[in-house]
């Protein structure tokens, strides 16, 4: 049986980490980090846009600022075609 991140992966998705910070509600000028990290397609990031909508709505402290780093572990391989001999002793 293929995993569900296989399959993702195999769909275009990539391992998408989001550095959230937000205001704390009981003391809104301290900043507090939440590192938010799920398999989501770039550059429109339906999952993570989900998770900031729902957060928005439904809890309390205020997003602040949101650092996205993105990468597809799953991708075509690159070839180059090499001019000349390449001698092997």
């Amino acid at each position: 049986m293929v995993s569900k991140e296989f399959r993702l992966q195999m769909e275009g998705y990539g391992l998408t980490t989001a550095e959230i910070h937000y205001h704390l509600p009981d003391h809104p000028s301290l900043l507090q980090l939440y590192v938010w990290q799920d398999y989501d397609l770039a550059p429109q990031f339906p999952e993570l846009r989900g998770f900031l909508n729902y957060w928005t709505e439904t809890l309390e402290g205020a997003l602040h600022s949101v650092r996205v780093a993105h990468h597809r572990l799953i991708q075509p391989s690159e070839w180059r075609a090499v001019d000349g001999i390449i001698s092997v002793h």
